[in-house]
């Protein structure tokens, strides 16, 4: 069956409206929409690779003209994570390890509850940022290895460290685009590009969505964001752990 044009254009927009806001799940939301409309797994992986280059990119463009992004934190985050992530890219064909998944999850799911928690008594402490070299290293080879990660573990890690929301959302997206190019890079021999309708729908929807999406993190409050980021973190992890049990 073959899918429209606009319907890909309306995954992007939908994914990068997540994604652009709430500093995670592009890859989850979007893989999720393609596989539905019946796309073979291979071709929603590089699509969705090759799409997620240019709209976090232009998301990061967005979120540094909304004053959204701590420079320090971005370079300690974005080249650390692009190693993590070749390092990820390369040994993927090399290694099969499922059980990852849920140990995963099993992390985010308490970090989720625990933002949730947090939010009922807002930002009342100092950010004490710490060990953010680490956490981009392995959020970047699970994004490589797993298909996704890198918003969920670095967004979720800063908010629970007391950093405000709309920093860390903004910081991560921005460095999310050298760990998916580096990703890319890697994968390059792997894109099939006869499946341009595809990227090319993703790229234009998330190119709509992600300057609104910047605006609405700058402008959403710190308990809000962090009550949503805590719920939508539990849900991905309760999903990604009844997949792996069932």
């Amino acid at each position: 069956m073959s899918v429209p044009f606009y319907v890909f254009v309306i995954v992007g927009l939908l994914a990068q409206m997540v994604d652009g806001a709430l500093g995670m799940a592009y890859g989850i939301t979007s893989s999720s929409l393609l596989l539905s409309l019946g796309l073979a797994p291979v071709v929603v992986s590089a699509s969705v690779h090759a799409a997620e280059v240019a709209t976090t990119g232009i998301s990061g463009i967005s979120h540094g003209y909304f004053g959204n992004i701590d420079r320090k934190l971005l370079f300690k985050l974005a080249l650390p994570g692009a190693l993590g992530g070749m390092i990820g890219a390369l040994l993927l064909s090399h290694l099969d390890a499922p059980w990852l998944r849920p140990i995963i999850a099993i992390y985010l799911l308490i970090l989720g509850v625990y933002l949730i928690l947090r939010a009922y008594r807002g930002l009342n402490k100092a950010a004490k940022v710490s060990h953010v070299k680490t956490t981009a290293v392995i959020a970047g080879f699970l994004d490589a290895v797993g298909g996704g990660g890198w918003g969920p573990m670095t967004t979720t890690r800063l908010i629970s460290q007391n950093m405000e929301p709309r920093y860390a959302i903004g910081t991560v997206n921005a460095a999310e685009f050298f760990v998916s190019l580096a990703i890319t890079i890697v994968f390059l021999g792997t894109l099939d590009f006869t499946h341009v309708n595809t990227i090319l729908g993703l790229l234009i929807g998330g190119a709509i969505a992600a300057p609104f999406a910047a605006w609405l993190t700058k402008h959403l409050p710190a308990r809000i964001t962090m009550a949503v980021v805590g719920a939508l973190v539990v849900i991905i992890s309760l999903i990604n752990i009844w997949r792996y049990f069932v």
